[in-house]
């Protein structure tokens, strides 16, 4: 069994903002999956199925996003799963556009809801799926950024991102997380959106 959380701010004022990658990622796979996140449990929405032959409950915690340990730990404790078994899915402002990462754990590298969840569960030693939001020019206020939407240009690479994050979780399911780091954690060829990664540590 895996437990898969998007990561994300509630409400539809935050639904297109590019910190909420996360939700649109597990809300595609719940789509697809024919089980929409729609009961509500400890303090996020949920849907359970089975993905790829492996049984997945997936969550979308309401709390916002600096709140996110706590409904995540409830979760990891009620499943009686490892931390192996959890995979957080968010935004990463230190990856270029439309640039994927899978991680078996590491730091947050500021990024506020993956370090409530580190705090919450004690530990850094979970996998995650990181989705590039890039940075602007000059590097503006980093919560203003992410909390903003993606520009008209950047609408298409975004959205080939969330899809291509979403078949990025089946995958992870089917053949493991080295199959997926494999096939996902790609750079870009030179000239594309992203192509170049920054190493920032800003609180977003």
């Amino acid at each position: 069994m895996w437990l898969v959380v998007g990561l994300g701010n509630p409400g539809p004022e935050h639904s297109a903002s590019r910190h909420n990658v996360g939700f649109r990622v597990l809300q595609a796979v719940a789509a697809a999956a024919g089980v929409p996140c729609r009961r509500r449990r400890f303090e996020s929405l949920c849907a359970t199925a089975t993905l790829a032959g492996v049984p997945v409950t997936l969550v979308l915690p309401q709390a916002y996003m600096n709140l996110s340990g706590e409904p995540v730990r409830t979760w990891v404790e009620h499943l009686r799963l490892p931390p192996e078994r959890l995979l957080v899915i968010h935004d990463d402002i230190d990856l270029p556009l439309g640039r994927l990462r899978v991680i078996r754990e590491g730091g947050h590298a500021g990024h506020k809801g993956v370090r409530a969840i580190q705090e919450a569960l004690g530990t850094a030693a979970f996998p995650r799926l990181r989705l590039g939001v890039g940075r602007p020019p000059g590097k503006p206020e980093t919560p203003a950024f992410v909390l903003g939407v993606f520009t008209s240009e950047e609408k298409e690479v975004a959205e080939g991102m969330i899809a291509r994050a979403a078949d990025g979780v089946l995958l992870i399911l089917a053949e493991g997380l080295t199959a997926a780091m494999n096939r996902l954690n790609v750079r870009p060829p030179s000239g594309t959106p992203g192509a170049a990664e920054g190493e920032g540590q800003e609180e977003r």
